[in-house]
């Protein structure tokens, strides 16, 4: 992958990063229902066999017969049949990325992604290793496997942004070959004074061309999400403790008055209130 791939996924990846942790390696035979509930998201990696996937609420299922990916980046009910007596090898991982619902990237994503494993590029080599620690019994594999899973949703990621296969949003902007420059400006130094004229000239674009542009494929304009990127990185501040006055610095609001009417704003509730029902939860 190029460097500006790389790029696009360091700051959103550094402020709200993932954690796997794999919770079956194995045979699945039968059916299998997933009906959890909470903000964790889940990856499948179908190694061998056959799966039909029943999605609650759909009268279509899914027929997967080569190995694939299967990720669900928010619950998501349903349930996964397997043909007896052989079954399918998978190996799955619970996926906490921080910030819950509120996380950046979660918010970007489809509710579900099935690809073939062979589409993935650059994937081919981690997910031999992966397979081979979560059907062995090495000592530490878990550990292992779970730091492997994390590479391969960055594999995933890039794969997404490549293929433009996000039609709106963060992600479809991150697939556009210069609306993605100025996101990831903003992403990087979300303190500084951006202008419309400044973030134009990052992406190589005439002011009403980017204006529109962003609009028209990340679905807001530029001054929208930027303060959006903002009170995320505060809320992330506030679930860490952080002070007030400083948080309201580090994200580009000069007092903590401009940072409380643009929190109030964007979530109905000032940032003390909010943080205060975050700890009641």
């Amino acid at each position: 992958m190029t460097e500006a791939c790389v790029d696009r996924l360091d700051a959103l990846l550094n402020r709200f990063p993932v954690r796997a942790r794999m919770f079956h390696s194995g045979v699945l035979c039968g059916s299998t229902d997933f009906s959890r509930s909470g903000e964790s998201g889940q990856l499948h990696l179908i190694r061998a066999g056959t799966l039909d996937i029943i999605h609650s609420g759909s009268s279509a299922g899914l027929h997967v017969d080569v190995p694939s990916l299967l990720f669900y980046p928010r619950a998501m009910p349903r349930r996964f049949v397997s043909d007896e007596p052989n079954g399918a090898d998978l190996a799955c991982a619970e996926l906490h990325f921080d910030g819950g619902a509120e996380n950046p990237i979660v918010a970007a994503l489809p509710e579900f992604v099935c690809l073939p494993l062979e589409s993935i590029a650059g994937a081919g080599p981690v997910l031999a290793v992966l397979f081979d620690e979560a059907f062995s019994d090495n000592c530490g594999r878990h550990v292992v496997v779970d730091r492997l899973f994390e590479v391969v949703l960055v594999q995933l990621l890039r794969h997404l942004m490549e293929t433009g296969e996000s039609r709106g949003g963060m992600l479809a902007g991150m697939s556009h070959p210069k609306l993605r420059k100025a996101l990831a400006a903003m992403h990087e130094q979300p303190a500084r004074e951006w202008s419309l004229e400044g973030l134009a000239d990052i992406a190589g674009m005439s002011r009403s061309v980017f204006a529109g542009s962003f609009r028209d494929i990340v679905g807001c304009t530029p001054g929208a999400y930027l303060q959006g990127w903002r009170i995320r990185l505060a809320q992330q501040a506030l679930r860490q403790g952080r002070k007030l006055k400083m948080i309201a610095i580090d994200v580009g609001y000069g007092s903590e008055a401009a940072l409380s009417r643009a929190f109030k704003a964007q979530c109905g509730m000032g940032p003390r209130e909010w943080r205060q029902s975050q700890e009641a939860d």
